[in-house]
């Protein structure tokens, strides 16, 4: 029989009350509490790697950092985070290499039922949000459960993110929505090696 973390991971409905599930917020409470409040950089990254599933190298946030577990937290290599990042991981929250949050933005796995009755019942699930690489949000950004963005994506400030989209996008707006593709090919690097030489040559 599964476990309440193992059906919580799986986003299957679970008893948010499970010891082993109160327990974890409570220590994560504290340990995030402390490592916060480090004034040193390396020292508090370090703490922060610990602390979640895994990491790639060339990671750092800035202090700030919320979440529920960690255990479902996955960030690839050359990772930066503005400060006050909230990741809600009740299920898996994967992000790729190369990815940029500005500062507030939160990634929210947790799904809580429309009908009245099953939300004061305590009924809770949650789906994962996957990001690839090369991200950039901007200050604000808010992901809701269910999302995968593809490569490349550019999210503007105060965008909220409801549904997927793929890859070399802007999404703007509340809800999001496509304003601009992003030429990434040979042409648009080209152009982008043009305009910043000294950086790209």
């Amino acid at each position: 029989m599964a476990t309440e973390r193992e059906k919580m991971t799986a986003g299957q409905p679970y008893n948010q009350f499970d010891p082993e599930l109160i327990d974890r917020r409570v220590a994560a409470r504290k340990q995030l509490r402390a490592v916060n409040q480090l004034d040193d950089n390396a020292e508090r990254n370090d703490g922060y790697r610990k602390l979640i599933a895994d990491s790639g190298d060339d990671f750092f946030i800035e202090a700030g950092l919320e979440y529920d577990y960690g255990w479902n937290i996955h960030i690839g290599d050359h990772f930066y985070g503005n400060y006050n990042m909230t990741l809600l991981d009740t299920c898996p929250i994967t992000i790729g290499e190369h990815c940029y949050f500005g500062p507030n933005v939160g990634l929210y796995t947790p799904v809580h039922p429309l009908n009245a009755m099953a939300r004061v019942n305590d009924v809770e699930m949650g789906a994962p949000i996957t990001i690839g690489d090369n991200a950039w949000f901007g200050g604000n950004v808010t992901i809701l459960p269910g999302v995968t963005l593809g490569n490349n994506v550019v999210v503007g400030a105060g965008a909220v993110v409801t549904k997927s989209f793929g890859d070399d996008v802007v999404l703007v707006g509340n809800p999001a929505h496509v304003i601009k593709e992003i030429d990434n090919g040979p042409t648009g690097n080209a152009a982008a090696k043009a305009q910043w030489p000294e950086k790209l040559d």
